[in-house]
């Protein structure tokens, strides 16, 4: 196995890897919607969560040489389910071609790190050489 932590990254807020790596697969540890730069800041509402979850599973999957096309599956989790679902998909959404949307699970909780409304972790798959 392969332990990564991305250059630049998104800061930890708990004891883990960025990624951890093998036999082809990536698993990609749970984002939170702050920054690199401003670790624990989170911008208002479910819908800017979303774009800053996806911006740091972006940085963690391109700093692997991988985007989004590799995605074969992707866990939410909202702590919010009701309220925040329906727009959450509609932003979750638009990081996927239409003919390429990952398996998932999306599941309510009762809290997250920060006071999150929205944490996403994946697993993706490396294209054999």
């Amino acid at each position: 196995m392969k332990f990564h932590m991305i250059a630049g990254g998104p800061k930890p807020v708990a004891p883990f890897s960025h990624a951890v790596e093998s036999d082809g697969f990536v698993l990609i540890t749970g984002q939170m919607p702050d920054t690199p730069e401003a670790p624990g800041v989170l911008p208002g509402g479910i819908v800017a969560q979303t774009h800053a979850v996806m911006a740091n599973l972006k940085k963690v999957l391109n700093g692997l040489g991988l985007d989004f096309e590799h995605v074969a599956m992707a866990r939410i989790y909202l702590t919010r389910f009701k309220e925040d679902y329906l727009a959450m998909n509609e932003t979750y959404r638009s990081y996927f071609a239409p003919d390429r949307l990952p398996a998932r699970t999306c599941v309510g909780v009762t809290g997250l790190a920060y006071d999150a409304l929205i944490e996403i972790d994946l697993i993706a798959r490396r294209p054999s050489s």
